[in-house]
């Protein structure tokens, strides 16, 4: 259990590196899914619309959301977000960093996700099936509206006995396969230009405040963390300390079993340096608090002349 926390907390680090091999992964995943997904389109007028779409946008959100909760930055930023100024002010440019940063990562995996089934074309055909005009298809043209409708819904089902050996089918499934594909190319273009735009025209912006940005985030994340280790060690010497007091008056039977104590003051001076001072259930809360509301100025030079 401790080491599966353990690469829990590696993944959910900051580092940039960690977080695009995470993106990467989903977006695998992704495809990986879509492949092994056993597509069975119900070939009903109602239902088939509902169907395709909830297959092509409904698997994208659990995606996005995947991307969200495996980025550590997505709770630090909320935190930052939502906590009081205290001393310390906010700084919305980093929150906006730190959320475009989020964004784009977690909008990989479903983005991938679409294009590949728009380039599949199963689920355009499935969902849009019955909204073909039925005019411009031989077969379908001289039937009533009603039969229109329920043979255009029974186009995805290729074994179908009505569908089996219908051309007017397949001309359907074509029209539809090839609006599904120059939609999904048009998209997968309009991303790729996007990206070019963006990394060819950002040093035409101001580069300091992107750095600036940029290094208090992380700041932000590094120091939420180094917080969280630190108030994991005052807890270890916290709870050895109110072990030993809780012990002490068991030190007849100790004796008597062979167990071994360390003495009265061995080690106490250096534990309760480590505690800094802050030895009861009150204090901490106290200190916590104060970290939430009050959280101390950046300015390391204020400690030094204290």
């Amino acid at each position: 259990m401790d080491r599966f926390r353990m690469i829990f907390q590696y993944f959910q680090s900051n580092s940039e590196s960690v977080m695009n091999g995470i993106c990467g992964l989903l977006a695998l995943a992704s495809v990986k899914m879509y492949t092994s997904f056993d597509f069975s389109c119900p070939c009903l007028p109602l239902y088939n619309m509902a169907y395709g779409l909830g297959i092509m946008f409904i698997p994208p959100i659990i995606l996005f959301l995947c991307g969200l909760i495996l980025n550590r930055q997505s709770l630090v930023m909320l935190e930052e977000w939502r906590r009081p100024p205290g001393c310390r002010k906010k700084d919305l440019a980093v929150i906006r960093y730190m959320c475009s940063s989020i964004m784009q990562r977690a909008m990989v995996a479903p983005v991938v996700w679409i294009i590949v089934t728009l380039l599949d074309g199963k689920c355009l055909i499935c969902a849009f099936s019955g909204s073909v005009d039925p005019k411009k298809f031989v077969g379908f043209a001289n039937v009533s509206t009603v039969q229109g409708q329920q043979l255009l819904a029974k186009v995805p089902c290729k074994d179908d006995e009505l569908m089996r050996n219908n051309t007017s089918r397949k001309a359907v499934s074509r029209y539809l396969r090839c609006w599904s594909q120059a939609l999904g190319w048009s998209i997968l273009l309009i991303l790729i230009i996007a990206a070019f735009l963006a990394r060819w025209l950002r040093p035409c912006f101001n580069q300091a405040t992107l750095l600036q940005a940029r290094h208090w985030s992380n700041y932000i994340d590094i120091e939420q963390k180094i917080f969280e280790e630190t108030c994991c060690e005052h807890s270890r010497l916290f709870a050895h300390k109110c072990i030993l007091h809780f012990f002490e008056s068991m030190q007849q039977e100790i004796k008597l079993h062979s167990f071994s104590l360390p003495r009265e003051g061995e080690g106490a001076e250096g534990e309760e340096d480590l505690l800094r001072g802050i030895t009861d259930q009150d204090q901490v809360n106290k200190l916590l608090k104060t970290w939430y509301y009050e959280k101390p100025p950046l300015d390391v030079s204020q400690a030094h002349q204290r």
